[in-house]
């Protein structure tokens, strides 16, 4: 916690389950929105796990970050505004980025868009461990996730590109 932080505040469910239900809604609206269309007949680079494997992976994920990013509210840090709508502005990209890659089949595009969305979550990641420690260790998981997506984001687009 910063110079300029305020005390912690006790424990607060509501806000514990608004960030986890906002961060899995997000998440589900990009799966909606994506649909993991066409996933079944591209051609998939090695380590791709399968569909299910991914929505348990970012269910996970999800709850993990939700409760990061309660954590930093719930330090009532100076700066856990700024920070927050950051992590808002990463979710937002997180479930564009399934629209993109999935729906459109935009899989370069989609490659440099994960590559804004690393971009973001670094900055998140730096935000949290700034006003708490723990918050930014549950996001560490999240982050690995997204450079271990981009790998797999690219390999696609290689795999499956059409040349003429």
């Amino acid at each position: 916690m910063n110079a300029n932080a305020i005390p912690r505040r006790t424990f607060q469910l509501r806000p514990l389950i608004f960030f986890i239900l906002i961060t899995l809604g997000v998440g589900l609206f990009g799966g909606l929105l994506g649909g993991m269309v066409g996933y079944d007949v591209l051609t998939k680079p090695p380590l791709t796990p399968s569909a299910s494997t991914f929505s348990a992976v970012w269910t996970v994920l999800y709850i993990m970050t939700g409760i990061a990013a309660y954590m930093v509210y719930n330090a009532n840090d100076i700066d856990s505004g700024r920070v927050l709508r950051l992590y808002l502005l990463q979710l937002l990209f997180n479930a564009l980025w399934s629209l993109l890659f999935f729906r459109f089949g935009w899989r370069l595009f989609s490659f440099f868009w994960m590559l804004i969305l690393i971009l973001l979550v670094s900055l998140v990641l730096a935000g949290f461990k700034y006003i708490r420690k723990s918050a930014y260790w549950l996001m560490i998981p999240y982050f690995l996730w997204l450079l271990f997506i981009t790998y797999v984001n690219l390999g696609f687009y290689l795999l499956n590109r059409v040349t003429g």
